[in-house]
């Protein structure tokens, strides 16, 4: 009887300190670490961010480190403690990059615990600089066909799901464009804009401030919709390319294996009240995301399902793994 005491005292003080952690968390300073340069999702954590700072009283800063696709931030969250206060923000890409490498520094699945899936993209606008000859979705699949065409497209980096949009739209449009990676989502926006390359498949958080300004042109939205802030953009269906239609990825939060469940819940009832809130959800909804604020439990289903599907992606798309 003192034995199964013992073990049961034993597990309701564990109960009770985890418990007791949670409801202490945070209690100093939070790094979100983006894998990513500027835009996307370095715009959605920031915002993010603000506003749990102000829920928690307690700072929630962003640190943007780029590099070999995110494998560089997500190898740093991953080796850190699992405390809660080393978290990730990332987009779609994260899943694609076991199509992309045959060998990563962590185990995308069993490394993390995913926290929040905070906003969807339902789709993408495709945008052309504006001295592209193409004012249509079927005048730039007709332009990039031609055998002389130089036509090129941008991306955020290999095996990016930006870049695997386009990848995808070269073998259903059957078009040859050449893919030009850059560091970020806000640079391969900004070399559409300066002419650098002619084409980018853009998540609307970067695209959105270019296409209202005029800077790209958008020939075409991904979505099943229309957009409501670009009602005048055509989807891929209405344009006559009823084969291409993808939606525009996700931005989740993630935290290192091992983090208490209890510091998890608590990260995503605050994500779910910051995306709530109404200054924050009006950003969000110019940059033309879809809060969502997923539990912990059904974020993990959609990774490990995003994971299968973005490898038959990459499959179709012809990309081999590096």
């Amino acid at each position: 009887m003192s034995k199964r005491l013992f073990a049961c005292l034993t597990v309701c003080a564990t109960l009770w300190v985890g418990a007791a952690w949670g409801q202490a968390y945070p209690g100093k300073t939070v790094r979100i670490i983006v894998p990513a340069a500027t835009g996307g999702p370095d715009v959605v954590a920031r915002l993010v961010a603000a506003q749990l700072t102000v829920q928690t009283g307690q700072s929630f800063i962003v640190e943007n480190r780029p590099g070999a696709n995110g494998i560089l931030g997500a190898d740093a969250v991953a080796k850190s403690a699992p405390d809660g206060y080393t978290l990730m923000v990332y987009s779609s890409g994260f899943v694609i990059n076991p199509a992309i490498y045959k060998k990563l520094p962590y185990d995308t699945e069993n490394d993390f615990v995913p926290v929040t899936n905070i906003v969807i993209n339902p789709g993408l606008f495709i945008v052309v600089n504006p001295a592209v000859p193409a004012r249509t979705l079927q005048e730039l699949v007709a332009l990039a066909r031609a055998p002389d065409s130089k036509i090129a497209y941008s991306s955020p980096g290999v095996g990016n799901p930006l870049h695997l949009a386009g990848a995808l739209f070269n073998a259903r449009a059957g078009t040859s464009m050449l893919h030009v990676p850059y560091k970020g989502g806000g640079p391969a926006a900004a070399a559409v804009v300066a002419g650098e390359v002619q084409v980018m498949f853009a998540s609307p958080a970067p695209a959105m401030p270019h296409l209202k300004s005029g800077k790209v042109r958008g020939v075409a939205y991904t979505g099943p919709t229309r957009h409501p802030a670009m009602p005048d953009v055509p989807t891929t269906i209405e344009a006559g390319l009823a084969v291409y239609q993808i939606d525009g990825g996700w931005f989740g939060m993630f935290a290192p294996r091992g983090t208490p469940a209890d510091i998890v819940d608590k990260l995503q009832r605050e994500v779910r009240i910051a995306v709530a809130d109404r200054g924050v959800a009006e950003k969000l909804a110019a940059l033309g995301v879809d809060p969502v604020a997923t539990s912990p439990a059904d974020f993990r289903q959609f990774v490990s399902a995003e994971i299968r599907k973005q490898a038959e992606a990459a499959r179709i798309a012809g990309i081999e793994p590096e």
